[in-house]
């Protein structure tokens, strides 16, 4: 028998777990599948293997591991498939397979143009755009964020579109902020790359409030969230799993 399990990153903020449940509640009617748990990386329980055995009590014989990670970094290459070879030493008999994260996807693109626009400022022709990731010791993480702010700025036609980290490689969050309060920036939409709230996104709001930028120039606007076009592409992540 299928089973989905779908994991989530974890939080020690109750409203970001709170968040990614209630998103996955939602997105559990859309799929076609009788039996459908959620676990998360880290921080809350269940946890992957809890998860699995979740599944496995259901009568579950081949179980799809659907993550809920925009990017491939070593969650996705190295800590859920080592979690998924713990549960396939516990339960032999089922089959496993992985699903990808979110990647580079157009409707992702679109949801960071969304924030933006939500702020209900007129965007002028030299705004400028940072998107902000959670950042990885893997560099592919940032090649693939160079490669998303590519497509926003030639998609959208901003001025310039960079990103930055909060850790790991590629450029850091910090030296970001400090380079933007030198220059004299006219128009700057400061976009998390982010799924949910979190102490990240709390960091975030602290570091650049410290700074006291212009509000009117330097704008910081809400992480990707779980809106419609995320939710599309985790159906489709899903969808491709249990063909």
């Amino acid at each position: 028998m299928q089973a989905i399990l779908y994991v989530g990153h974890g939080t020690r903020v109750k409203q970001g777990v709170d968040e990614a449940i209630q998103f996955i509640e939602s997105i559990k009617q859309e799929i076609p599948v009788a039996i459908q748990e959620i676990s998360f990386l880290e921080l809350v329980e269940p946890d992957i293997v809890q998860g699995v055995g979740r599944c496995v009590e259901q009568g579950a014989t081949q179980i799809a591991i659907v993550p809920l990670l925009l990017l491939t970094a070593q969650h996705a290459k190295e800590d859920i498939p080592l979690e998924i070879e713990k549960a396939r030493q516990l339960y032999p008999h089922v089959q496993f397979t992985l699903g990808r994260p979110f990647g580079i996807h157009d409707k992702l693109i679109e949801t960071i143009y969304k924030r933006i626009v939500e702020q209900q400022i007129e965007i002028s022709h030299d705004a400028e755009v940072l998107l902000i990731g959670r950042g990885s010791s893997d560099t592919a993480v940032a090649r693939d964020m160079q490669k998303v702010s590519g497509f926003v700025r030639n998609k959208f036609g901003f001025h310039s579109v960079d990103a930055c980290f909060l850790y790991g490689a590629g450029p850091a969050f910090q030296d970001a902020l400090e380079t933007i309060k030198k220059r004299d920036v006219k128009q700057l939409f400061i976009v998390p790359y982010l799924l949910f709230s979190g102490l990240l996104s709390r960091g975030i709001e602290k570091d650049i409030a410290a700074l006291q930028f212009d509000r009117s120039r330097v704008v910081l606007c809400a992480s990707l969230g779980y809106d419609d076009n995320v939710r599309q592409v985790l159906i489709e992540r899903v969808q491709e799993v249990i063909k």
